[in-house]
């Protein structure tokens, strides 16, 4: 078996994927060879090179289903789908109307399993097929201020495990847990350099994932290298958080030792 990445001839959708960490995936799909095509609610003005865009709401199944129709009727089959559309702004989980966390839910755990659905359908016709949810490291995890977000990703990471058991062998489905990852808009999220720079030094990898690195994970599973990996939840972490106890260990051993 040839070790090597090679996704040539395969047909991919990757949704939310001119933005963020989906626009690192879509470029490293198309780079493995694969034809890449990417939605999102709104038009984009710099598409990924070799990548194709439509409008989709993710939410809505008719329209999910529309768009994978329309897929399979230009390139005549599908292979991959990223389910990597999501995310949620910052919100005090007390106060947050019932209508947002319904929108939180829905872009990020009905939109999947709505777009898993439709790909499913064509990936058991063909006889083959993958399925990668973008999941986050929030889903096992607290996570103040966006709890309905972490809970439908903790959905998510269920759904993959129960999709893969229902849907195989034809169609392998797995997650990729997602930790902290520079994007555009890392510094407007997180206040600036040096408070980036601050997180990051609590990573053990010294630093926080590019959005390319995310895409090899999601190139790994969806390629022949992965032939029999379904059910997962790959971390892609950077090595995860250290407990706060250890901190706190490490800073009152520090005083102690001054004091002394």
């Amino acid at each position: 078996m040839s070790l090597a990445l090679d996704l040539a001839g395969r047909v991919a959708l990757v949704t939310g994927g001119q933005r963020g960490i989906g626009r690192g995936i879509s470029a490293v799909l198309v780079a493995a060879g694969a034809t890449v095509v990417t939605c999102s609610r709104s038009e984009v003005d710099d598409v990924v090179p070799g990548s194709a865009h439509r409008l989709c709401d993710v939410r809505d199944p008719a329209a999910v289903t529309a768009l994978v129709d329309a897929v399979v009727a230009e390139h005549g089959r599908l292979d991959v789908l990223v389910n990597n559309a999501g995310g949620a702004p910052a919100t005090d989980a007390a106060t947050a109307s019932a209508r947002f966390h319904e929108r939180i839910v829905g872009l990020n755990l009905l939109g999947p399993l709505a777009c898993a659905q439709a790909a499913n359908a064509v990936m058991q016709r063909q006889g083959t097929g993958v399925i990668v949810n973008i999941s986050s490291i929030a889903a096992s995890r607290p996570a103040p201020t966006i709890a309905a977000y972490a809970a439908a990703k903790a959905g998510v990471d269920s759904l993959t495990r129960s999709l893969a058991m229902e849907w195989g062998p034809a169609v392998r489905v797995n997650a990729v847990d997602v930790g902290l990852c520079r994007t555009e808009h890392t510094d407007d999220h997180y206040g600036g350099d040096a408070q980036v720079a601050a997180i990051e030094s609590t990573i053990p990898l010294g630093r926080m994932a590019r959005p390319e690195e995310v895409g090899a994970v999601v190139a790994f599973l969806a390629s022949d290298l992965a032939s029999y990996v379904s059910g997962a939840r790959v971390a892609c972490d950077g090595g995860g958080e250290p407990p706060v106890f250890l901190h706190l260990g490490r800073t009152f051993a520090a005083a102690t030792s001054q004091e002394g």
